[in-house]
């Protein structure tokens, strides 16, 4: 997936629009998503670069996504690019930007008590998504997002960078199993940083500020300094500062609890009739409209020195804080991008990665190492009453929850909690010369994850012997150790049959992988025998914890495979088909008593085509694939909302991808994109397993249960249901028009985003009560100019203010949720949507040195 350069060419004088013919444009309508036929710059790019002379052909892409430098229309994999222009053009800043144009890619966030901001997305390709639950325990992701040759995916989502200075991003799309292994079962993405450049002197800075109907005013400000120190070395130093402002309104109101009749309000003016938390009215929470803005500061700093012609050595050091406050999902219920909470909701996400890579030659191969540490901590505070009000409102279990004087209170939670990551990856290659018959990729891989949880979930005046022990108001704690450790050998192989024209690669990677989940989850002891304190293994406190109650491990080795032959039928025209596989690992429930869940494969069966037509002024590239994706791991909100990962048995996704770049003059520039994706259960799901934990498929209504011996209506998804988060279509068009104006550069530009509709969940029942998403368009519209070093330009983003729902969540239970019509205006349950930032309209101003 690649475009052609949308920045405007310094010099072009002014042309006329040529009239599209209509094959042209039904040709581009049913075209798929592209991005970037630049003069991409490779890993080595470095300062900002020179306009280039007027041209109407496309120009070269450079990419590193098999670990070499290579041009994009003959790498054999389908692969999408969104370089710098791109990503200035279409004013990308952060994940939600720059995914809606990546047909291959969807997203889904929190919910269930996971904050829903930035930071908290869980990223799939190519329709290879479960849906479900995600969680600071979850599976670990089937996209790997890397930084340079860095990987930064944590568990509850990657790191969500700021994107300035940016050389490009890569969109690897299917299994890339063998030359990145676990956690990039589907794909993989790959954001390249500018790199420092010892030639010159460059800086730039960027302002700009913008208004979001319905909501605030946000604005942004960034700088560059790129530094020479000799003529073998320099220095890069950037930073940026993004306010994001708010649009969702929390409004003021009450809930009465029915079991004790105490009512709590979030009324900025109420009055409360006592202190105490079992006052029968209490002021909890303060209402205020555009309540989900965010803070982001950041800055990197790059350093490369040349040791000599063959060797040098990049050491680099990043780190951003995002602070976030609100919710980003709305309460339809309450109103328009509005919501009802009562306790605070904040989100401190602060992260810094340290990386290095040493390149070099050993004779003529090339040898390159990678290393990275990254610390990432998140403190949440969340509102989860509506946990409380609707078990209360179905169970009575307000009558649970009283103070030391024996009184009902109010049995709202509100969650604090805490996860810190460490991740340290060592990557080791070995590159063979580009230029040789016989190739070779080959290294290893060491990566060590450690993370650090905290969950407190508190009711304000618990008993303290309802209260876990130490821990004052908490009726839950969840604090446990997570360990993910993956080591590797891999390599690829690649022989010219006939030079130049007929290529044949095989690629292996042989893993062990190993998963450890330990310490303490559940209630006091006064308050369950099951769980938590009542079934402590040992006396002795874990951490700042009770004590520990479950300690489990898992661990797994086998190789995963690729074959690929690739027929280039001439100089512009290439076809490929590829057999490839992917991984994620197994690991231990959060939930200590439940059965691990194993690791789940996918199988590629891909044929691709690259072709350039009409002396390179078009670009026509795609693939059709079948995949198999076999014990796929399913997420789900279980009984005390807690998450549950199970195997899930097997699904099939057919599909096709797609991409036309075309420079139709001097002046015009349009670009299209299209995934369409049939994505489907190959076998009943049943929502239990057998006792190794292998997934039941056969679950006739009047069968039994063998986990707990409970009556089964049936499969919870029969066989041909639809898997859930990705649509059946997404596409893109992007039109770049630029002219004279007054003597200076000008542009006028739009970009059209369909989705096509989408489910919530793989389970009937959860899918009835959550509701689909339904398909919409969306347009962006920018015009600028640029006079000399300096550019100025206006935008709207989302021009007709649609309400593109994006994800849907419930904060109840399973059980809860599906007992529908336990309040008139909840028939269904209380469901939130996350819908697009409405319609903004921005100015920025930029200037280079």
């Amino acid at each position: 997936m690649h475009t052609s350069r949308f920045k405007q060419i310094t010099g072009v004088q002014r042309a006329r629009l040529v009239r599209l013919p209509l094959a042209a444009a039904i040709c581009l309508a049913m075209a798929t998503p592209a991005f970037a036929q630049d003069a991409g710059q490779a890993e080595a790019s470095t300062a900002t670069p020179a306009a280039k002379p007027k041209t109407t052909t496309l120009s070269v892409v450079n990419v590193t996504a098999q670990k070499r430098v290579e041009n994009l229309q003959k790498v054999p994999i389908s692969i999408g690019v969104l370089e710098t222009d791109q990503l200035e053009a279409l004013h990308v800043q952060n994940f939600n930007d720059y995914v809606k144009y990546l047909p291959s890619v969807t997203f889904q966030q929190g919910g269930g008590g996971i904050a829903t901001g930035p930071g908290f997305a869980t990223i799939y390709m190519r329709g290879v998504a479960s849906g479900g639950n995600t969680n600071h325990s979850g599976s670990q992701p089937s996209v790997g997002v890397y930084l340079d040759d860095q990987p930064v995916t944590t568990i509850q989502g990657p790191l969500d960078i700021h994107m300035y200075d940016i050389a490009r991003i890569e969109v690897l799309a299917g299994p890339q199993g063998t030359l990145y292994g676990a956690s990039a079962q589907a794909g993989a993405l790959r954001i390249i940083t500018n790199k420092p450049d010892a030639s010159g002197f460059a800086a730039s800075y960027s302002a700009g500020i913008d208004s979001v109907a319905h909501g605030g005013i946000g604005y942004t400000a960034e700088g560059m300094l790129n530094i020479p120190i000799g003529k073998n070395a320099a220095v890069r130093i950037v930073g940026w500062r993004e306010h994001d402002a708010g649009y969702i309104d929390n409004k003021a109101g009450s809930r009465t609890f029915p079991t004790s009749g105490i009512t709590i309000s979030n009324a900025p003016n109420c009055s409360p009739s006592g202190t105490s938390p079992s006052s029968a009215f209490q002021c909890v929470g303060h209402a205020r409209d555009n309540y989900n803005d965010a803070n982001t500061s950041g800055a990197r700093a790059a350093l490369k020195v040349d040791l000599n012609d063959n060797w040098s050595i990049s050491p680099m050091l990043m780190g951003q804080q995002t602070i976030s406050h609100g919710n980003f999902a709305s309460d339809p219920v309450v109103g328009d991008l509005a919501v009802t909470h009562f306790y605070p909701e904040r989100v401190n996400d602060r992260w810094w990665q340290g990386a290095l890579t040493v390149q070099g030659k050993i004779g003529n191969f090339d040898l390159t190492y990678a290393y990275a540490h990254l610390k990432r901590n998140q403190e949440e505070q969340t509102d989860y009453s509506d946990y409380g009000f609707w078990y209360d409102s179905l169970y009575g279990s307000g009558a649970s929850f009283y103070d030391n004087n024996g009184a009902l209170i109010n049995p709202s939670q509100h969650i604090s909690d805490r996860d810190r990551y460490t991740k340290n990856s060592h990557e080791l290659r070995l590159v063979s010369p580009a230029d040789e018959r016989l190739r070779l990729v080959a290294g290893l891989f060491w990566q060590k994850q450690k993370h650090d949880i905290m969950q407190d979930y508190q009711v304000d005046g618990l008993a303290d012997a309802l209260s876990v022990t130490g821990w004052k108001d908490t009726i839950w704690l969840t604090r446990q150790m997570r360990y993910d450790r993956d080591k590797a050998v891999f390599g690829e192989l690649s022989w010219d049959f006939i030079p130049d024209v007929l290529t044949g690669t095989v690629g292996e990677r042989y893993y062990r992988t190993s998963n450890r989940l330990y310490g303490y989850f559940g209630y006091a002891a006064g308050f369950s025998s099951s769980q938590g304190e009542a079934a402590c293994v040992s006396p002795e406190p874990f951490l700042d914890a009770p004590c520990s109650d479950f300690n489990k491990g898992v661990k797994e080795s086998g190789n995963l495979t690729k074959y690929n032959l690739t027929w280039n039928i001439n100089d512009t025209k290439m076809i490929y088909a590829t057999r490839s596989e992917g991984f994620r690992p197994g690991g231990v429930n959060r939930r200590g008593t439940l059965l691990p869940y194993q690791a789940d494969f996918l199988i590629n069966e891909e044929l691709g085509w690259k072709t350039s037509w009409l002396d390179n002024r078009v670009s026509f590239n795609g693939a059709v694939f079948r995949e198999t994706w076999n014990d796929f791991q399913f997420p789900i909100l279980g009984a005390n909302g807690l998450t549950e990962i199970k195997n899930a048995n097997s699904a099939r996704i057919d599909g096709l991808e797609s991409q036309l770049n075309w420079q139709a003059t001097y002046n015009l520039q349009l670009t299209a994109g299209i995934a369409a994706y049939r994505a489907r259960l190959t076998a009943n799901y049943c929502g239990f397993t057998d006792a190794n934990g292998r997934p039941i498929t056969d679950c006739p209504a009047g069968s039994i249960n063998p986990q707990d011996g409970s009556v089964v209506a049936g499969p919870l998804a029969p066989k041909g249901t639809q898997l859930p988060i990705t649509p059946k279509f997404k596409g893109n068009l992007i039109a770049r028009y630029t002219f004279s104006l007054g003597g200076n550069d000008a542009f006028v530009q739009a970009a059209l985003v369909h989705v096509g509709s989408r489910t919530t969940d793989l389970r009937l029942s959860e899918r009835a009560l959550l509701g689909n998403l339904p398909a919409y368009n969306s347009l962006d519209l920018s015009a600028g100019v640029q006079k000399g070093s300096w550019s100025a330009d206006v935008y709207v983003t989302n021009a007709f203010d649609k309400r593109a729902a994006q994800y849907k969540y419930t904060e109840c239970g399973v059980d809860v949720c599906a007992a529908h019509g336990v309040a008139a205006q909840y028939p269904n349950g209380q469901v939130y949507t996350g819908f697009s930032q409405p319609r903004t309209f921005g100015i920025r101003f930029k200037q280079e040195f």
